[in-house]
């Protein structure tokens, strides 16, 4: 497997305009949290036949979760933690959806969708496509460029892709 820099330059050779790297600040967080809210309707616990309390937390969400807290840990420690926040985030937005008695799949859907509508726009600016297509990996490392750039704007010094 890659190591952090390796992706970070990968995925930096395709979000070299500024407009795409701006898509990507506002839209690779709204991917993250709808793919999130969708995926927590998947019932796991249910399925497994899991008592309420346990099942509701047991869903496609945190099993991607854990899932992808493997490879977030392979590549460091401080970015596990960093995706760590970013998950309790969503969750917390997910169960704020549910408990305001919003409908959390037509919400996450739209927001899916519109989003990556106006993220293959910024593709189309950039001029180059996505990561994902050449390695399906390269949809974790979204939130870390995306952190990453928000730092490095903000004048943290941070790891940043190489020509960046």
């Amino acid at each position: 497997m890659r190591n952090l820099q390796q992706f970070l330059d990968d995925y930096g050779d395709s979000h070299r305009n500024p407009v795409n790297q701006w898509v990507h600040i506002i839209c690779v967080p709204a991917i993250l949290f709808s793919t999130l809210g969708l995926l927590w309707l998947v019932p796991i616990g249910r399925w497994l036949g899991l008592d309420a309390g346990p099942a509701y937390w047991v869903n496609g969400a945190t099993l991607l979760g854990v899932i992808s807290g493997v490879v977030y840990l392979r590549l460091s420690f401080s970015v596990f933690l960093m995706m760590v926040a970013w998950f309790a985030v969503s969750v917390w937005g997910i169960i704020a959806i549910q408990n305001a008695g919003w409908s959390l799949f037509w919400i996450s859907l739209v927001v899916w969708v519109a989003a990556w509508a106006v993220q293959v726009w910024g593709h189309k600016v950039e001029g180059k496509k996505p990561s994902f297509v050449e390695d399906l990996v390269f949809l974790l490392i979204g939130p870390i460029f995306v952190t990453f750039e928000v730092a490095h704007k903000l004048g943290l010094r941070v790891p940043r892709p190489a020509g960046h």
